[in-house]
């Protein structure tokens, strides 16, 4: 396919497919986008990290960041990006990671790009920032915008840089434990897309996990993933022994979009998942979950019955730990913004940091792809409390001790080091 039918069948999908298709109706433009395919298109002059950049743009109207177009990993082309990562703090962006790019150290800070200030380069991305707290901000994507930037060192002297792209660094995700002290574990998950291998870690650490005082998570950066995969987890998180429907409460309802490529889309690559599924409890939530989509394709927005599955789905209270610290960010979304939902309804639970994405009011991601190259990852369910205006967009969910981000958590992990006290003062929680 060539790149105008491609983006044809993007806002097919944007207008039909995408959960969010009747809430948004009439707020995306592709016309303007249209005109600009074809003419580059027509001057040969689009490629497929341009064609990208564009739709990116499109679906920005949606203001949905759960809704996205990327080029697929086994592209021989390549999402470049600037080689390190910032994070505002009042007038300046702050390098907290570097990746491939050796001219810039953590602690260095951004003053301007193409000799526009952060705050006037704030008003004119406004609909890309999509946020206004500082902190909850993305400038990676405005970055790979611009030719220079005046960066502010360690010894407050200014550098004039040019701006140069890399291929990404994609990292390892991480599924590890720890001991702090004979009391206290510090578990980091970095995403929710391995049931196995989460599975097998709370296996391998399941006589600590039954005898600590003190469990704290980390998933201040996750990815997100499958809901599934942190439910043996929350046998250790719950504090009395109950059903997902008794913890996680039914105020809210899902609402799924089944039609006919939903379907293709979102429930055909799971057969391949179940195949590969170690957990029994796995295994019987992808069954159902893949039944009850085939009982109701074709049929559009559709409350799917689950209560078997729920019911079904029990937490046995452990008793330890006895207290659980979650440690949570603006990088943590999907199924992690989820995932300290989840875990907020127990008394043994206290978050820790700042407020999590919020993208889970449209969820159940989809993936179309064409010519084994380009990805357009959108969302299939959406839950009823935005009808009431009780959406995470935007807002995320809230810690119960809020850590503003300042750049002393670059050389400090102040959040870990606030949990520490808190076990340290077991009395007082």
């Amino acid at each position: 396919m060539n790149y105008i039918e491609i983006f044809e069948e993007i806002v097919t999908i944007i207008h039909n497919d995408y959960s969010g298709c009747l809430d948004k109706k009439g707020w995306d433009s592709p016309d303007e986008y249209r005109r600009e395919i074809i003419e580059l298109e027509n001057q040969k002059l689009l490629d497929p990290q341009k064609f990208v950049q564009i739709v990116s743009d499109y679906l920005l109207d949606c203001k949905d960041q759960h809704l996205f177009v990327k080029l697929s990993n086994s592209s021989s082309n390549k999402m470049m990006n600037v080689g390190f990562k910032v994070r505002r703090y009042e007038d300046l962006l702050y390098i907290y990671e570097v990746d491939r790019e050796t001219r810039v150290h953590i602690g260095m800070a951004i003053k301007s790009l193409d000799n526009i200030t952060i705050p006037e380069l704030a008003v004119i991305h406004k609909r890309s920032l999509m946020e206004d707290k500082y902190e909850r901000q993305r400038w990676e994507p405005i970055l790979k915008k611009y030719k220079m930037c005046e960066i502010v060192d360690q010894n407050d002297q200014i550098i004039q840089m040019d701006i140069r792209l890399y291929e990404p660094n994609n990292k390892e995700p991480e599924y590890s434990i720890k001991e702090i002290n004979e009391d206290t574990l510090l578990m980091k998950i970095t995403d929710f897309l391995n049931v196995n291998a989460i599975d097998r870690l709370i296996k391998d650490w399941e006589d600590r996990l039954d005898s600590c005082t003190n469990l704290i998570i980390d998933v201040r950066v996750n990815g997100g993933g499958s809901d599934d995969s942190y439910f043996p987890l929350l046998n250790y998180i719950v504090d009395r022994s109950c059903s997902l429907v008794e913890f996680a409460g039914t105020d809210d309802t899902a609402i799924f979009n089944c039609t006919h490529r939903n379907f293709t889309n979102k429930i055909e690559p799971l057969y391949e998942e179940l195949e590969k599924a170690e957990n029994e409890e796995t295994r019987k939530f992808l069954q159902i979950y893949i039944d009850e989509w085939k009982r109701n394709i074709g049929k559009g927005f559709v409350e799917l019955d689950f209560s078997e599955l729920a019911q079904d789905i029990y937490f046995q209270a452990k008793g330890k730990p006895e207290k659980v610290i979650i440690l949570s960010d603006y990088y943590c979304g999907s199924s992690g913004d989820q995932f300290v939902e989840v875990c907020k309804n127990s008394k043994k639970v206290t978050v820790i940091g700042r407020a999590t994405m919020g993208v889970t009011d449209y969820s159940n991601l989809a993936i179309q792809t064409w010519n084994n190259q380009i990805e357009l990852w959108y969302p299939t369910s959406r839950v009823s409390k935005i009808d009431n205006g009780m959406g995470l967009t935007g807002v995320g969910v809230l810690p119960d001790i809020y850590i503003p981000w300042t750049p002393e958590h670059i050389f400090e992990d102040i959040d870990l080091k606030k949990a520490l006290s808190l076990c340290e003062n077991v009395k007082e929680i």
